[in-house]
């Protein structure tokens, strides 16, 4: 928690005022910071409105000729941050250089860490890094990477947004008939003879239920236990060493997608007072992003009993939801 209200006191210090930087040779002030451009690359400058992409670090000058990395946005995931260029609202923001920025621009904003101790709460202070004392100066830089309009980003953000549900869904497709295989392989060792729908999935109905089948919108209150196909169960609202919910129902709209998809489809096949199991290829479980107890790419198998059905309201939210995995 600490290393969090850290980062956010070197980030925001400036809000606060920044009348403790040192005074150093070709920095500026503007609306209460100090700042430098170290880099000018001929070109448009940013303007309200503009969606800016930047990396940036912060370093602290521990020592003459010494400084201690605290943040550098290109050694972890290396994506560049992106934010709004607007007008700032508070005196001291270091996002006020941004107007004065074209892409390859960087800039050096200065901030005390004298400024920053004023904004630790008391009962931080006995816990703070060796670096955070009075005297000590804190440098953000900025390197802007681009600067695009609102509509250009939106527009390229739709279109990466596309192409990543264009190659999720040429994986589904490749795994598709590996799943399907071992599915078919399961049912002879079994002996199970299981139903199979367009989409992929299989079923099997143990109790037919009473009633008109389900329909999409309709809240369904439903037992359920989930298994790998080794059998090895990873979620259930029945036996409570696995999912810790209590022997309450799970209560949901079906097919408003707040299940995931081979569930969602397998309980419109049902009717209120229904038992069945549902033979889920990965592509309509978890897919390749599965919780770790599960595994990526698993086949799954849901075992669930349909205890009520019930007309859907608007924006009708989920009950006994299941644990994050």
């Amino acid at each position: 928690m600490i290393k969090r209200i850290l980062t956010i006191a070197i980030l925001g210090a400036a809000i606060i005022s920044n009348t403790g930087c040192k005074s150093n040779s070709g920095f500026k002030t503007i609306n209460g910071i100090s700042y430098k451009i170290i880099k000018d690359v001929p070109g448009k400058t940013a303007k309200m409105g503009d969606i800016i992409e930047f990396n940036f670090s912060v370093k602290v000058d521990t020592l003459p000729g010494k400084a201690l990395v605290i943040i550098d946005t290109r050694k972890g995931d290396g994506q560049p941050k992106v934010a709004r260029v607007d007008s700032v609202k508070q005196r001291g923001d270091f996002q006020a250089v941004f107007p004065l920025l074209s892409i390859g621009d960087s800039a050096v904003v200065q901030v005390s860490c004298d400024t920053i101790l004023k904004t630790v709460p008391p009962a931080q202070m006995g816990h703070l890094p060796t670096w955070l004392k009075k005297g000590n100066t804190v440098n953000i830089t900025i390197a802007v990477v681009s600067i695009k309009s609102m509509e250009e980003y939106q527009a390229e953000m739709k279109a990466k947004q596309a192409d990543m549900q264009n190659e999720m869904k040429a994986k589904a497709a490749a795994q598709m008939p590996i799943d399907d295989k071992l599915l078919q392989d399961y049912f002879a060792k079994n002996n199970i003879k299981a139903q199979k729908t367009a989409s992929g999935l299989y079923y099997t109905i143990q109790k037919p239920g009473s009633g008109p089948q389900i329909t999409e919108g309709q809240v369904v209150s439903m037992m359920y236990t989930g298994k790998t196909l080794d059998g090895k169960a990873f979620d259930s609202n029945i036996d409570t060493s696995i999912g810790h919910h209590g022997n309450k129902p799970l209560v949901f709209p079906v097919g408003k997608h707040q299940m995931i998809a081979g569930v969602d489809e397998g309980v419109a096949l049902l009717k209120k007072g229904s038992k069945a199991t549902f033979y889920l290829p990965s592509p309509l479980g978890y897919g390749e992003n599965a919780p770790p107890n599960i595994g990526p790419n698993a086949v799954l198998i849901f075992d669930v009993d349909i205890t009520d059905v019930k007309a859907g309201g608007k924006n009708e939210p989920m009950q006994g939801e299941p644990q994050q995995q």
